[in-house]
């Protein structure tokens, strides 16, 4: 019998004799981080709320209780009880069951009213049916990224639970090594932007934390071909870890499954979601662009099929002996600082991916307090002693000032936008002043992948902002829904009728004017010099926002069959900072401040090599921690 078959044989009979002896328990699993009880007396674990929970306290394990098949009340008979049990107000949209495994996914406009408090709802769905409720949020904007998920991983589920109870027995296999050490090993985004991946390893575990592309740099990638990484075959990676969906963080993940890769990735659900959506837009740009993409769009699907969504604040076993707890970074939707529990209290590092310290009208400003943290491994994008941004409120007293004087002379205004994450601060801004008089209620047209992206923002909403998430919940006032927004879905056609047409605001991607829907709007209405050019986030060195900023006004364009044209720019053109969703060099200090406890080593990485040398200079002298700006392929030690 294997240690795995021995530990769930004792579980079991610690559950029988923890439980009611009327009670029956036919069956206890893994599926991925989670022990799975199967029951023929669900209702009895429903009527007693503190159950599972002293269980799971008991056990020190995630604990999900379904129904035994056997126990089961046909499809059709539930549907009519659970309608009866939910408030119509909740807005129930779709019930789907699933016999094998006693769950039924209850899809609703209003999850929290079928939730109830504290779960009230819920148990007494069981009580009434005996299956096991899962609750998903009918997107208020309609989402084919959503949907296409949720509809994709409806039908893969048999060989997902499947590859769970694989990854369940993986993760709480026996320990093979009595050694006692921790090392990181950076394979990308060292002194310089991009590329994100690391290692952290240990004599039993390795997990890679994120895998992404460099931003204009065709073909350099993460260093996977070494042995920490897949040098020594992808059986040896335990699991991937996704701090958030930017591409730079996010793009060659599907690259793994490509390379063999097999296991889990541990990420948001936001975050999988965003990272399915661009992804395939990765593919889709390369393809138009005549590159050859580094996957298939299979690989994608794969990748989501391997995502085990986590919520801020769990601990979860992700191996024997690594625990690892997502925090809110404040940086996009379902961005996380990975914190990771090494051993019974040997060690803890926690990998920032992108933060953004502050509040800002989407989110909570990033987390930093941890029960423990040795190291910390710090992004460094706005790290130089020099990068001071905008302070938000005159950030947006400015970019409402562009916006009534251009409109006032009948111009538009155009903003290059990144998809994911300031488009929907910027909407934000846009919405309540335009609610509160600010600025002429104009229409706002939304192109590119922005509309997509913003109805994944409305699908999640427990992930933005308290104030924002409690306007959404309680007072049924989604901003993302104002009238004046308006989806472009009419190419090309539609622009040229918006070009006709009177004073606007056009938000499209891309947010660096390298290509996508942008360069449309420039042929359309660059030439009208009664309008304005907004750039809202960061222009990396090279790309065509950032020689607009310096004075560019002859901008190329691809005119189609190879043919190559010029478009003339004379568009006013204003800069507004303050909108990113990184900190600060202010901020970056301000988090590593309050940390508590404050690390004890500090690796600087995610910046070009001034920032990432300065912020550790600067570390260093003011905490007197050992601070370090390492290269690419480096390794650490700790312990």
């Amino acid at each position: 019998m294997s240690q795995v078959e021995r530990q769930l044989d004792e579980m079991e009979e610690t559950i029988v004799s923890e439980v009611p002896g009327d009670v029956s328990i036919t069956d206890v699993t893994y599926e991925g981080p989670e022990l799975v009880v199967y029951t023929r007396d669900p209702k009895t674990f429903a009527s007693n709320g503190n159950l599972i929970r002293n269980l799971a306290s008991k056990l020190r394990k995630r604990i999900t209780v379904r129904p035994d098949p056997s126990e089961l009340s046909r499809p059709d008979e539930a549907r009519e009880a659970i309608r009866r049990v939910i408030p119509e107000e909740a807005g129930v949209t779709d019930l789907d069951f699933h016999e094998d495994t006693g769950e039924v996914v209850i899809e609703a406009q209003k999850p929290g009213m079928v939730i109830g408090r504290h779960g009230s709802t819920l148990r007494e769905i069981t009580q009434e049916v005996g299956w096991t409720p899962e609750v998903v949020r009918t997107p208020p904007i309609e989402s084919s990224t959503v949907e296409n998920v949720r509809n994709f991983l409806k039908q893969e589920r048999d060989e997902r639970r499947d590859t769970l109870e694989r990854i369940g027995r993986q993760i709480h296999r026996e320990e093979m090594s009595d050694d006692e050490w921790v090392r990181i090993t950076t394979l990308g985004c060292c002194r310089e932007v991009g590329r994100a991946a690391f290692i952290i390893s240990t004599p039993e575990t390795r997990v890679l934390v994120d895998c992404g592309d460099k931003p204009g740099a065709e073909g350099e990638v993460p260093y996977l071909q070494v042995p920490e990484a897949l040098g020594s075959g992808p059986s040896s990676l335990d699991a991937v870890v996704l701090t958030h969906a930017h591409l730079d963080h996010s793009a060659l993940i599907p690259l793994l499954f490509k390379y063999g890769y097999d296991g889990p990735i541990y990420c948001t659900e936001p975050t999988r979601d965003l990272m399915g959506l661009l992804t395939l837009d990765y593919l889709d740009v390369a393809a138009k662009e005549g590159r050859s993409p580094p996957y298939e769009s299979e690989m994608v699907r794969e990748a989501i099929k391997h995502c085990i969504p986590l919520e801020y604040g769990d601990v979860t076993d992700i191996a024997p002996d690594v625990k690892l707890t997502l925090h809110n970074s404040g940086h996009i939707l379902g961005s996380a600082i990975a914190h990771f529990h090494v051993g019974d209290g040997l060690y803890n590092v926690a990998f920032s991916g992108d933060i953004h310290y502050e509040d800002t009208r989407l989110f909570n400003g990033a987390v930093n307090d941890f029960p423990r943290v040795e190291t910390l491994v710090l992004e460094s994008t706005y790290g130089g002693r020099n990068d001071y941004q905008t302070d938000q409120a005159d950030s947006e007293r400015k970019l409402k000032q562009v916006i009534r004087e251009t409109t006032e002379r009948g111009g538009k205004v155009l903003v290059p936008a990144f998809a994911v994450g300031r488009s929907q601060e910027i909407m934000l801004v846009l919405e309540e002043a335009m609610r509160k008089g600010e600025i002429p209620r104009v229409p706002v047209h939304l192109d590119g992948m922005i509309w997509e992206a913003t109805a994944i923002h409305t699908t999640y909403p427990e992930y933005m902002r308290d104030e924002l998430r409690d306007r959404i919940f309680h007072d049924d006032e989604n901003p993302f829904l104002a009238d004046e927004f308006n989806h472009i879905d009419g190419g090309d056609e539609e622009r040229r009728e918006v070009a006709d047409g009177g004073p606007c605001i056009v938000l499209s991607t891309s947010g660096m004017v390298e290509g996508g829907p942008i360069m449309s709007w420039l042929r359309h209405i660059g030439g009208q010099e009664d309008g304005t050019m907004v750039f809202v986030g960061y222009q990396a060195q090279g790309t065509l926002g950032q020689r607009i900023q310096n004075g560019r006004t002859e901008l190329p364009m691809n005119g189609g069959g190879g043919r190559a044209d010029n478009v003339s720019l004379d568009m006013n053109v204003e800069t507004v900072d303050g909108f990113s969703g990184h900190a600060d060099r202010q901020g970056l200090e301000n988090f590593v401040r309050t940390m508590n406890p404050r690390p004890e080593k500090i690796l600087c990485v995610h910046g070009d090599e001034s920032s990432t040398q300065d912020l550790s200079s600067a570390l260093y002298h003011e905490f007197n921690m050992r601070t370090f700006a390492p290269k690419n392929l480096e390794t650490f030690r700790f312990v």
